[in-house]
């Protein structure tokens, strides 16, 4: 092999059979690739200067732009999932809790005891006994109050009464109207609007009526002399869906 001068070297640049030149061209493109790679590197590097003594802590300025997009995405999505968190409920909108209390819808908030369950049935509203808020932020919190003699009771109502007093939603699954009739004759519950009869001393079980649930129950408990929340709601609230 013969050795290339540096005269046809520089010569071979413009001959393109001379194997001579072809390796002066390939060390010039390499040369020139190196050159503007560095020019690059170092412009990136003065942009992120200059952003740092900016105060930009961003990510906006790298080598090829990948890292901007996917930091750009990434926020965006925990902005998404930030937004679509639900707020939280107001202690006033919350179901009834274990040891709430119970207070009358419409008179003042003094906690009931099983005595003060006279009339047929009362609506009330649970209050927490620790700061006093009254749970009357949903009309789906009304409960609906019935003393009852203990040994008329079935199982589980027994099991979920206080004193003989049972509680349930006020709320008729049907329509969403307030069950406040009462049939003394039968001791069943009636909702005025479709005439959806309950039985209360059967977890208010459908005894007939268009309605297509019973009324969730609410479990109780005696505390201090006064009608507690033993146990949050069981069974469904609100409307059927049809």
């Amino acid at each position: 092999m013969r050795a290339c001068s540096a005269a046809s070297a520089l010569d071979g640049v413009r001959n393109s059979n001379d194997p001579c030149a072809l390796g002066a061209t390939r060390r010039h493109n390499i040369n020139s690739a190196s050159k503007s790679a560095g020019r690059k590197r170092g412009g990136v590097a003065a942009a992120r200067d200059r952003n740092q003594a900016r105060g930009c802590s961003c990510c906006c300025n790298t080598d090829d732009g990948v890292t901007s997009r996917r930091d750009v995405l990434l926020l965006g999505s925990a902005f998404v999932a930030a937004t679509a968190l639900p707020a939280a409920a107001e202690p006033a909108d919350e179901r009834p809790q274990e040891g709430d209390f119970l207070v009358r819808t419409d008179g003042p908030p003094t906690p009931l005891g099983p005595g003060d369950i006279s009339a047929p049935q009362v609506i009330a509203w649970p209050m927490d006994p620790a700061t006093k808020t009254v749970r009357d932020g949903s009309r789906l919190n009304k409960v609906l109050l019935v003393r009852l003699d203990p040994a008329t009771l079935e199982q589980p109502t027994l099991a979920r009464a206080a004193d003989g007093v049972v509680g349930y939603s006020a709320i008729c699954p049907h329509a969403g109207c307030e069950v406040t009739g009462w049939q003394a004759d039968q001791l069943m519950l009636e909702c005025p609007c479709h005439n959806s009869r309950y039985n209360p001393r059967e977890a208010a079980a459908i005894v007939d009526g268009p309605t297509m649930r019973a009324l969730a129950s609410l479990p109780l408990k005696i505390v201090d002399g006064k009608l507690a929340v033993a146990k949050p709601f069981i069974g469904r609230l609100g409307v059927v869906s049809s």
